[in-house]
């Protein structure tokens, strides 16, 4: 199921809804929960799918990205954080900022909280997670070098381009993940290669901070990250999810 944030062209309200992938046409959810009407899909503009309280981001977390950055595999998920202001949805512009000569994609599978949690179980995650989504967590590279962490580097606006939308059907231990810049695939692995896997990821972060419904964890990047400038175009997609397709200016 494909839960889409949006806005209708008949007026400026958002709104949340089921895509139907096989009509073409988004189901408008009522504030009570119940399926208002349809609406065609070209008729629509998507909004990132979560607003969250906090994004939670995990380092290192492909061993062949490790060491493309040629750095230690960690013991444990090293972990960063990326602030709400920086999120941005599917066909919005990411905005290089003019402190950094080196702006860098990362293309990631992000979770979706849907229930507030607390020191949870691996068992008992799929209970608190609303679905999946593509992420993008865009790096400016030459800061983070420079200052030597990661909060600069990762939290201007725009950094956080999240969607097109919430899966909530997906084997998110083995799915292709691609990032292709410009048409061309720049990386290319599955999830499937991660080491710390999205359910551990829950209940180990849930252990230490509790995470709050459309917060965002994002599981790690491939191997394969590279620069973006003004005038590219960059996708992310998840099998079984879909494509994230941001500008950069």
């Amino acid at each position: 199921m494909k839960i889409v944030h949006f806005f209708h062209q008949s007026n400026d309200h958002k709104m949340y809804g089921i895509f139907n992938e096989d009509k073409n046409v988004v189901n408008i959810i009522s504030q009570n929960g119940t399926f208002e009407r349809e609406v065609p899909f070209s008729e629509i503009t998507l909004l990132p799918p979560a607003t969250p309280t906090k994004i939670v981001a995990v380092g290192l977390n492909y061993i062949e990205h490790a060491e493309e950055m040629k750095k230690p595999i960690p013991d444990e998920p090293l972990l960063f954080m990326k602030p709400s202001s920086s999120v941005i949805g599917c066909n919005d512009y990411i905005i290089i900022p003019e402190v950094s000569e080196k702006v860098d994609y990362e293309g990631e599978l992000a979770i979706i909280i849907g229930q507030q949690c607390k020191n949870i179980s691996e068992n008992d995650v799929d209970n608190y997670i609303l679905g999946y989504t593509c992420f993008n967590d865009v790096t400016a590279r030459d800061l983070q070098i420079k200052d030597g962490q990661y909060t600069r580097s990762k939290s201007f606006d725009t950094f956080a381009p999240l969607g097109p939308w919430v899966e909530n059907n997906i084997d998110v231990d083995n799915a292709v993940i691609q990032t292709k810049l410009n048409g061309l695939i720049v990386q290319n692995s599955n999830t499937s290669n991660m080491k710390f896997k999205p359910k551990f990821l829950v209940s180990y972060i849930s252990r230490m901070m509790t995470l709050f419904p459309g917060d965002i964890i994002a599981t790690g990047t491939p191997s394969g990250v590279g620069q973006i400038k003004a005038g590219d175009q960059i996708e992310v997609s998840i099998d079984g999810i879909g494509t994230l397709k941001n500008y950069v200016r």
